[in-house]
């Protein structure tokens, strides 16, 4: 496990799962209407009048590498990372892809029959991961020794990636602008926890007389810790230390025969990372083969685990030297959606298309649901466009005022990654290694939210009363 912790220091990827549980989008479930903010939540004359989670698990999670399967996977069954036979030379870059999505607390409420709109409240804890990393930056750390007079290809350690983590209090609001039409909007007040961003624009490794090498990084890196050990548990909390502003807005519409389209821009936002924070601008060489004993034979000479250590503190510090403390502003994983869906009897098939607005990545989706009585399983196989392909499954118990789910975008590797941690299995695996795990319950209370003629309790009903929308709309329509 210690050169396990040593190659994520060298990687900078210190504090951090890639889907974004598309089996929930059309449920009218509280993850539903939140996440996309033109959905209904409540069901007229069977929903009660409020929904919330109260505090109990409502999460999604995704992770996957994709390189040195057989590496990651040995790591995950004996909890050792063993990379000696790893090859060296071949220019050959992995990935890894991570994000979660934890709604803490939410909160909604129906505060109007007549538009039917929705007013929500959520806290949640959000973390996004893309890191790309040679082979050559596993061995140096393991074994310096096999890179005397080796033939590299050019710029062996050029990795790169960012890692963010941050709090995300929204409102949400949505209201029906026509029987067909909806729009909704989320606005959130966000709270920096970390940020990490490593670009290595060259490198190279020489050899030196007496079987020594040396190694020059140049690039840049951007944090708002400079080492591991200086996160603390009290960085979890809240403090808006690094502010951000996000927004989210959406619609949707439903045609006479049927169809269903849903549209999104999600999470369009900006953090600001304190004067606290690190920037680097680092052009800098190191011989991590040099050892005390070399320049003092007098020196007790270094156990393995000392001189592994100093190989790495050599390498961090190359970057660490030429921080200085300074503020700086990154963006959030923006994405766009779009969804088109019909239901025939028990079958609903949604298709949809995702993409990452500033960040690589995104997914097209093929939701295929099954549903009897207020039971429903959905098979849900998915395109990443970092191209893979993915398969996931999602069961579901929903009634107007109780909701549970389950479920994997990625169900067959998690079963495999999960085997392998229970069995200890070290054998070689095919494909590359992921795992994706989802969940989450709501419960409604209150008043049943019913039609006029069947109640005499009826929250926002007023002749007077207008839409949020409409009067939005209406103003560029007389300055027009």
């Amino acid at each position: 496990m210690r050169k396990y912790l040593i190659l994520f220091s060298f990687l900078f990827l210190f504090n951090q799962l890639k889907a974004q549980q598309y089996g929930l989008f059309n449920t009218k479930t509280l993850f539903d209407g939140f996440e996309n903010p033109a959905q209904k939540s409540f069901v007229l004359d069977s929903s009660r009048q409020y929904a919330s989670n109260f505090f109990l698990p409502y999460f999604g999670l995704n992770a996957i590498n994709k390189g040195n399967e057989n590496i990651m996977h040995t790591l995950i069954s004996t909890g050792k990372l063993s990379v000696k036979d790893i090859p060296i030379g071949t220019n050959k870059l992995n990935s890894i892809y991570q994000n979660s999505n934890v709604y803490l607390f939410n909160f909604k409420i129906f505060k109007s029959y007549k538009y039917h709109k929705e007013l929500g409240f959520s806290w949640q804890l959000r973390t996004d991961l893309h890191a790309k990393y040679t082979n050559e930056s596993l061995a140096i750390i393991d074994d310096y020794t096999r890179f005397n007079n080796s033939n590299l290809t050019v710029n062996p350690f050029n990795n790169s990636g960012y890692a963010q983590s941050y709090h995300q209090f929204s409102v949400t609001y949505r209201e029906n602008y026509t029987k067909k039409l909806a729009f909704g909007i989320k606005l959130s007040l966000l709270s920096g926890i970390s940020y990490s961003n490593l670009k290595i624009n060259n490198s190279a490794i020489e050899s030196e007389p007496g079987d020594k090498i040396a190694l020059s990084l140049k690039g840049t890196y951007k944090s708002s810790f400079l080492e591991a050990k200086n996160l603390e548990t009290n960085d979890l909390i809240p403090t808006f230390k690094n502010p951000g502003l996000a927004l989210s807005f959406g619609t949707t519409y439903t045609a006479k025969n049927g169809v269903f389209i849903m549209a999104n821009i999600k999470d369009l936002g900006i953090i600001r990372w304190s004067g606290s924070s690190y920037v680097s601008n680092f052009d800098n060489r190191a011989d991590p083969t040099i050892i005390p004993e070399d320049e003092d034979p007098t020196l007790p000479p270094l156990t393995p685990k000392e001189k592994d250590q100093r190989t790495k503190n050599q390498i961090t510090d190359i970057v660490k030297n030429s921080a200085v403390n300074k503020s700086f502003y990154t963006l959030t994983n923006a994405k766009a959606d779009f969804l088109i869906s019909k239901t025939y009897s028990f079958y609903t098939p949604s298709f949809i298309v995702s993409k990452n607005l500033f960040y690589n990545g995104g997914d097209v989706a093929l939701v295929n649901k099954f549903q009897y009585s207020d039971f429903s399983i959905s098979a849900i196989p998915i395109y990443d466009f970092n191209n893979l392909f993915l398969f996931g499954m999602q069961g579901m118990y929903q009634t107007p005022n109780f909701e549970f789910f389950m479920g994997s975008d990625n169900l067959m590797k998690t079963a495999r990654t999960a085997y392998a941690a229970i069995k200890t299995n070290t054998s070689s695996r095919s494909g590359y290694n992921g795992a994706s795990f989802y969940m989450g319950l709501g419960i409604k209370f209150g008043y049943t939210v019913e039609h006029p003629q069947n109640s005499s309790y009826i929250p926002g009903l007023d002749d007077q009363e207008t839409g949020f929308f409409k009067r939005i709309f209406s103003i560029f329509s007389k300055k027009r």
